[in-house]
């Protein structure tokens, strides 16, 4: 590249470190308000940009990457997940796309157990009556949950998070098993205690618990849909901290409602911010606001990678967490 500053793009308010350290390295322009950038500002940093630094919130599909002149050559997400980009199309204009994979491992796994325990256990049932004051005080038949430890845990996705959610719930004494693309190898398998299910439906049939960890893609769409969502044990729950759309958001709401699914954590929905209104008003849901990697540790690691995908890149060579369709 030429000694002129790359010109650097940020749709969304970073942690300080980050926006702070962007601006030293590169001709950085930072977003001032935290509001998402309209499909217009959008279009203009993409024609004005080296290089866009997105997130989820940005939906950057073929028609935008069209409005894109010679300039834009890399799209540093800040975020693992790139399904609110259209890969494929960047590839073939000329742009590179690169994300922050690995940082959000630990954070996101932390949630799944949290939304698992406050689902089974009742937690939120509980602090509503606490911050509403009407607690009358212990009673044996108040409040009761389910025990998290002999339960049987099918983890949908066994990658990274997949596994750390495995790691996390052997200590508490679940069983652990997984359906996955491809079956993890022995000696990984046999550390994480884990049983391998070829058939999605036989496992989900059989497990009291389902986790859904795996990425948003064509084939996960609608992967947990109505018919694999019947065959889950009315006493069973599921919990979702990937993606919205691997589940079928109105036929969960309809099962939760007729008691066929006994419960259900998620942070993430179908259809982004607009969540089915149905599923708040039922007292055996956990709903969070997209939450999973909402450390200040992880922000700043998943700004540090963005930063090293740029400089990578800068130097003239690959960077190091690029995305090809083919991963996808």
């Amino acid at each position: 590249m030429s000694d002129q500053r790359l010109s650097v793009v940020v749709t969304r308010r970073l942690p300080e470190a980050v926006e702070t350290r962007l601006s030293e390295l590169f001709d950085a322009k930072l977003r001032e308000s935290d509001a998402p950038m309209s499909r217009d500002e959008l279009s203009e940093a993409i024609r004005s940009a080296d290089v866009l630094v997105p997130t989820v919130s940005d939906t950057i599909d073929a028609a935008l990457l069209g409005q894109a002149g010679d300039r834009l050559k890399l799209i540093a997400n800040y975020g693992a997940g790139v399904d609110h980009i259209d890969v494929s199309t960047a590839r073939q204009r000329g742009i590179l796309v690169s994300n922050t994979p690995g940082v959000l491992t630990d954070d996101t796994a932390d949630m799944t157990m949290a939304l698992m325990l406050a689902v089974l256990r009742r937690i939120p049932e509980g602090l509503a009556v606490m911050q509403g004051d009407t607690w009358e005080g212990w009673a044996p038949t108040a409040y009761l949950g389910g025990r998290v430890g002999g339960r049987r845990l099918g983890i949908l996705g066994m990658g990274r998070i997949g596994q750390a959610v495995a790691r996390r719930a052997a200590a508490f004494g679940m069983q652990v098993h997984y359906h996955n693309r491809r079956r993890l190898r022995p000696e990984v398998e046999k550390a994480l205690e884990a049983t391998y299910w070829e058939s999605l439906d036989q496992m989900v049939a059989r497990m009291d618990v389902i986790s859904v960890n795996c990425p948003a893609t064509p084939s996960t769409f609608h992967l947990m849909n109505a018919r694999r969502l019947k065959l889950m044990k009315p006493e069973a729950v599921i919990v979702n901290t990937s993606r919205g759309e691997v589940i079928d958001e109105n036929a969960l709401t309809r099962m939760l409602r007729s008691g066929e699914i006994a419960g259900a954590g998620l942070d993430v929905y179908e259809h982004g911010t607009k969540v089915n209104p149905r599923l708040r008003e039922l007292g055996n849901v956990v709903l969070l606001p997209h939450m999973g990697s909402a450390t200040r540790e992880g922000r700043i690691e998943m700004g540090e990678k963005v930063i090293i995908n740029i400089k990578t890149f800068d130097d003239g060579h690959r960077p190091p967490d690029q995305v090809v369709p083919s991963m996808l």
